[in-house]
């Protein structure tokens, strides 16, 4: 059986933006590999239960960076999938049948009401300017979901397990043993400045999402936070 035919990335935006920092990026490819990526995310997935969805339902990733977390979802059958980053040199790594848009995600360029699901798997820390970047991508997410969708997101949060694995990955001796350390340790140098924002402002960030969204989980552990929210109506 020949793979589906690859859509050409829809290009709202120039590429070469300011994005993803290629340092930042190197060390984000070699903390895993793809297979490694994809694993974690179904497992996420698993856990959101999105096993017990309808498996036509039009689901949009944000931030979705080389495209792992669509493969995930096209392991688990879905098959109506889109996926939106700034980056179009980690947008070019995806291969396969979801439509790709090269696109700022405080500006998504998609129709409103018109998706089931709305993921984001680690973006939301990234944004410079917390709670007003915050609040604009967040009410970008409404917009285009139905009012009966979904939004599904898992970022950083500052736990204990955080904190501890920080302090063991910063130590110079495990950089040098433990290559995967190394990675992480980079990546949050490189992006130091909107990491630490994100994790010092808990409550101005839940408020964010309460105004948008009915918030129906909320779990913080293991240095993740997984939320579960749907469109807040008018």
């Amino acid at each position: 059986m020949n793979d589906p035919v690859q859509p050409p990335i829809i290009r709202h935006v120039a590429a070469g933006q300011l994005c993803c920092d290629p340092v930042w990026e190197a060390a984000y490819k070699r903390f895993e590999t793809p297979e490694q990526e994809i694993a974690k995310f179904i497992a996420r997935l698993r856990r959101f239960d999105f096993e017990s969805l309808d498996r036509d339902s039009r689901i949009v990733e944000i931030f979705c960076g080389r495209g792992n977390g669509l493969v995930a979802l096209e392991r688990l059958g879905f098959g109506n999938l889109e996926g939106v980053d700034l980056s179009d040199s980690l947008l070019e790594e995806y291969h396969g049948p979801a439509q790709l848009h090269l696109a700022d995600c405080l500006e998504l360029p998609l129709e409103s009401d018109a998706y089931d699901v709305v993921i984001v798997q680690g973006g939301l820390h990234h944004l410079p300017n917390v709670p007003t970047d915050l609040d604009r991508s967040l009410a970008g997410v409404r917009r285009i979901l139905k009012p009966t969708g979904t939004f599904y997101v898992i970022e950083p949060w500052k736990t204990p397990f955080l904190v501890f694995a920080h302090a063991v990955t910063d130590r110079s001796i495990v950089r040098k043993l433990y290559a995967k350390g190394d990675a992480l340790a980079v990546m949050t140098e490189r992006e130091r400045v909107t990491y630490d924002q994100w994790l010092g402002m808990p409550e101005v960030i839940r408020e964010t999402f309460d105004r948008h969204f009915d918030i129906r989980s909320w779990k913080t552990s293991w240095g993740k936070l997984a939320a579960i929210g749907s469109p807040r109506q008018p």
